[in-house]
Protein backbone atom coordinates (compact mmCIF):
# COMPACT_ATOMS: atom_id res chain seq x y z
CA UNK A 1 0.00 0.00 0.00
CA UNK A 2 1.43 3.25 -0.85
CA UNK A 3 2.29 5.20 2.10
CA UNK A 4 -0.23 8.07 1.07
CA UNK A 5 -3.00 5.63 1.18
CA UNK A 6 -2.29 4.55 4.67
CA UNK A 7 -2.76 7.98 6.63
CA UNK A 8 -6.73 8.25 4.93
CA UNK A 9 -7.09 4.38 6.04
CA UNK A 10 -9.45 4.24 9.07
CA UNK A 11 -7.74 3.31 12.04
CA UNK A 12 -10.65 0.94 12.68
CA UNK A 13 -10.03 -1.17 9.96
CA UNK A 14 -6.37 -1.98 11.07
CA UNK A 15 -7.39 -1.78 14.78
CA UNK A 16 -8.98 -5.80 14.30
CA UNK A 17 -5.39 -7.01 13.06
CA UNK A 18 -3.32 -5.31 15.71
CA UNK A 19 -5.70 -7.02 18.22
CA UNK A 20 -5.50 -10.85 16.44
CA UNK A 21 -1.67 -10.86 16.18
CA UNK A 22 -1.03 -10.05 19.85
CA UNK A 23 -4.25 -12.49 20.82
CA UNK A 24 -2.62 -14.82 18.08
CA UNK A 25 0.51 -15.02 20.13
CA UNK A 26 -1.53 -15.27 23.51
CA UNK A 27 -1.78 -11.66 24.14
CA UNK A 28 -4.62 -9.51 25.43
CA UNK A 29 -6.28 -6.61 23.56
CA UNK A 30 -6.26 -5.04 27.18
CA UNK A 31 -3.18 -5.12 26.27
CA UNK A 32 -3.17 -3.56 23.03
CA UNK A 33 -4.89 -1.22 24.30
CA UNK A 34 -2.82 -0.27 27.00
CA UNK A 35 0.32 0.24 24.30
CA UNK A 36 -1.93 2.74 22.30
CA UNK A 37 -2.92 4.95 24.93
CA UNK A 38 0.82 4.95 25.99
CA UNK A 39 2.16 5.79 22.68
CA UNK A 40 -1.17 8.33 22.29
CA UNK A 41 -2.89 9.72 25.30
CA UNK A 42 -6.55 8.53 23.98
CA UNK A 43 -8.08 6.94 27.27
CA UNK A 44 -10.45 3.99 26.28
CA UNK A 45 -13.70 6.16 25.61
CA UNK A 46 -11.42 8.31 23.35
CA UNK A 47 -10.12 5.52 21.84
CA UNK A 48 -13.91 3.10 21.39
CA UNK A 49 -14.63 7.01 19.58
CA UNK A 50 -11.79 6.61 17.16
CA UNK A 51 -12.89 3.30 16.59
CA UNK A 52 -16.63 4.58 16.10
CA UNK A 53 -15.74 7.30 14.07
CA UNK A 54 -13.63 4.82 11.65
CA UNK A 55 -11.36 7.94 12.17
CA UNK A 56 -8.04 7.64 9.29
CA UNK A 57 -4.72 7.34 10.52
CA UNK A 58 -3.46 10.92 9.80
CA UNK A 59 -6.24 12.47 12.59
CA UNK A 60 -5.31 9.87 14.74
CA UNK A 61 -2.03 10.85 15.56
CA UNK A 62 -2.87 14.49 14.68
CA UNK A 63 -5.31 14.53 17.53
CA UNK A 64 -3.71 12.17 20.09
CA UNK A 65 -4.17 13.55 23.16
CA UNK A 66 -0.46 13.15 24.90
CA UNK A 67 1.75 12.23 23.00
CA UNK A 68 4.17 10.18 24.87
CA UNK A 69 7.69 11.85 24.45
CA UNK A 70 9.09 8.24 25.31
CA UNK A 71 8.37 7.08 22.06
CA UNK A 72 11.57 8.36 20.57
CA UNK A 73 13.49 6.26 22.58
CA UNK A 74 11.54 3.27 20.35
CA UNK A 75 14.37 1.77 18.09
CA UNK A 76 14.57 -1.26 15.92
CA UNK A 77 13.58 -2.64 12.42
CA UNK A 78 9.60 -2.87 10.84
CA UNK A 79 9.11 -3.87 7.79
CA UNK A 80 13.00 -3.90 7.04
CA UNK A 81 13.72 -0.18 8.02
CA UNK A 82 14.85 1.00 11.02
CA UNK A 83 11.82 2.92 12.75
CA UNK A 84 14.28 5.54 14.09
CA UNK A 85 15.37 6.91 10.54
CA UNK A 86 12.20 7.01 9.11
CA UNK A 87 11.94 10.96 8.31
CA UNK A 88 8.26 11.35 7.54
CA UNK A 89 6.77 11.94 11.13
CA UNK A 90 3.17 10.30 10.36
CA UNK A 91 4.78 7.07 8.59
CA UNK A 92 7.39 7.00 11.68
CA UNK A 93 4.17 7.49 14.31
CA UNK A 94 2.34 4.56 12.03
CA UNK A 95 5.47 2.09 12.67
CA UNK A 96 6.00 3.11 16.17
CA UNK A 97 2.83 1.51 16.46
CA UNK A 98 3.42 -1.06 14.17
CA UNK A 99 7.00 -1.79 16.18
CA UNK A 100 5.38 -1.58 19.62
CA UNK A 101 2.47 -4.37 19.02
CA UNK A 102 5.49 -6.66 17.12
CA UNK A 103 7.41 -6.77 20.37
CA UNK A 104 4.16 -7.53 22.13
CA UNK A 105 3.44 -10.25 19.58
CA UNK A 106 6.90 -11.50 20.64
CA UNK A 107 6.64 -11.57 24.21
CA UNK A 108 8.28 -9.00 25.53
CA UNK A 109 7.29 -7.89 28.74
CA UNK A 110 4.74 -4.93 29.14
CA UNK A 111 7.58 -2.69 31.10
CA UNK A 112 10.10 -3.05 28.22
CA UNK A 113 7.51 -2.22 25.44
CA UNK A 114 6.46 0.65 27.51
CA UNK A 115 10.35 2.09 27.81
CA UNK A 116 9.97 1.75 31.60
CA UNK A 117 12.68 3.01 33.46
Amino acid sequence: MPQHRIYTTSFASVYPHYVAKAEKKGRTKAEVDEIISWLTGYSPSDLATVLDDKTDFETFFAQAPRPNPARGQIKGLICGIRVEEIEEPLMREIRYLDKLIDELAKGKAMEKILRAA
